[in-house]
C-alpha cells in the first residue's frame, strides 16, 4: 500500500488528493497548519468515493507526525503569488517554511521521494535538498511538466490540433525566463514550423512564460492550482507505477548542461526510485543562451539562500 502525504492542503493539495484518490492510492495524508482545513477537504473528497469508485483512505490532519513513513511527500506549503508579484518575491517567507519542513520530513519519512511545488520552485527544491540531506534522486521539483503542458495547450489551440498530438518541452528555471524548446517540439510528429509561423510561435512562447501571471491576474485572489495538481499527479503516477517516463522536472545537476550545484528544469526519467536519470538533449545556440540566462537567475536566488542559511 502506497502512502502519499500532501504537505499543504490548499487548492493544489486538495485537487491533487482528489486525483490520487481516483487512482486508488492506498492512503493519502492531507496536512496543513490551518485547523479544520485538511479535515474538511479530506471528508469532502471521501464523500465522493462511491460516485468516483475509489476506496482510498484520506486523512486530514494538523499533526505533522501523521506523515510518518510516507513513500511520497508533495510539498505545496507556502505563500501563493498575488497579482503583481513574481515567484521570486516569495523567496524569504517560503524558504523559512521549506527549511523547517526539510528537517521534519527527513526525520519522519527518511525514505520518501519528495516533490517540491512551493515557489520560487527551483530555489526551494535546492534548499530542501541541502537541508534534508536526501539523495538527489529523491528530491525533484514540479515545474517543467506544468510549463510544457501550458506550451502544448497554446500550440494546439493555435494550430487547431488535439492537445494530445503535441509533444512540447519547457526547460530552465520556473520563471519568466523559462526556455521553450522549439527545436524539440513536435505537432503530430511534424516540426512546429510546419503548422505555425515564426510570429505565431513567438506569441505563444511569450504567453507560456507569462501563463502563471495571467492566471493570477484573472483569479485575483490566488494562483493556478488545477494544472499544477495534474502535473504532480502525472509525476506521482510515473513513480508509483514505475513508468520510467521522460518528464521535464527540476533536478539537481552535477555537470549536466555545464551546470553544477543547481536545481533547474531538465528532461529526466521518473520511476520507482525517483529521478533515475537526467537526460542531456541538444539545444540550438539560442536555446543554450536562454538556458544559461535562466540558470543565472536561479543562481541569484541560491546566493541569497546561502547567505541566510550558511549553506
Amino acid at each position: 500500500m502506497v502512502k502519499v502525504s500532501l504537505v499543504g492542503a490548499g487548492n493544489i493539495g486538495g485537487t491533487l488528493a482528489l486525483l490520487l484518490a481516483s487512482l486508488n492510492v492506498g492512503e493519502i495524508i492531507l496536512f496543513d497548519v490551518v485547523e479544520g482545513l485538511p479535515q474538511g477537504k479530506a471528508l469532502d473528497i471521501s464523500h465522493a468515493a462511491s460516485l468516483l469508485n475509489f476506496n482510498t483512505k484520506i486523512i486530514g490532519t494538523n499533526d505533522l507526525n501523521d506523515i510518518k513513513d510516507s513513500q511520497i511527500c508533495v510539498v505545496t506549503a507556502g505563500v501563493a503569488r498575488k497579482p503583481g508579484m513574481s515567484r521570486d518575491d516569495l523567496l524569504k517567507v517560503n524558504s523559512e517554511i521549506i527549511s523547517s519542513l526539510a528537517e521534519n520530513i527527513k526525520s519522519k519519512c527518511p525514505g520518501a521521494i519528495v516533490i517540491v511545488v512551493t515557489n520560487p520552485l527551483d530555489a526551494m527544491a535546492w534548499l530542501f535538498f541541502k537541508k534534508s540531506g536526501f539523495n538527489k534522486s529523491k528530491v525533484v521539483g514540479m515545474a517543467g511538466v506544468l510549463d510544457s503542458a501550458r506550451y502544448a495547450f497554446h500550440i494546439s489551440e493555435k494550430a487547431g490540433l488535439n492537445p494530445s498530438q503535441i509533444s512540447a518541452m519547457v526547460l530552465g528555471g520556473h520563471g519568466d525566463d523559462m526556455v521553450t524548446v522549439r527545436s524539440l517540439t513536435r505537432l503530430a510528429g511534424f516540426p512546429a514550423g510546419y503548422f505555425l509561423g515564426e510570429n505565431e510561435l513567438s506569441e505563444i512562447e511569450n504567453r507560456v512564460k507569462n501563463s502563471g501571471a495571467e492566471v493570477v491576474s484573472l483569479l485575483k485572489t490566488g494562483s493556478a492550482f488545477i494544472s499544477p495538481a495534474a502535473s504532480c499527479f502525472t509525476m506521482i503516477k510515473a513513480i508509483i507505477s514505475d513508468e520510467k517516463k521522460v518528464l521535464p522536472s527540476s533536478c539537481y545537476l552535477e555537470g549536466e548542461y555545464n551546470l553544477n550545484d543547481i536545481y533547474i528544469g531538465v528532461p529526466c526519467i521518473l520511476g520507482r526510485n525517483g529521478v533515475e536519470k537526467v537526460l542531456e538533449v541538444s539545444l540550438d545556440e539560442k536555446e543554450t543562451e536562454q538556458m544559461m540566462a535562466s540558470a543565472a537567475r536561479v543562481r541569484g536566488l541560491l546566493e541569497q539562500l546561502k547567505s541566510w542559511y550558511s549553506l
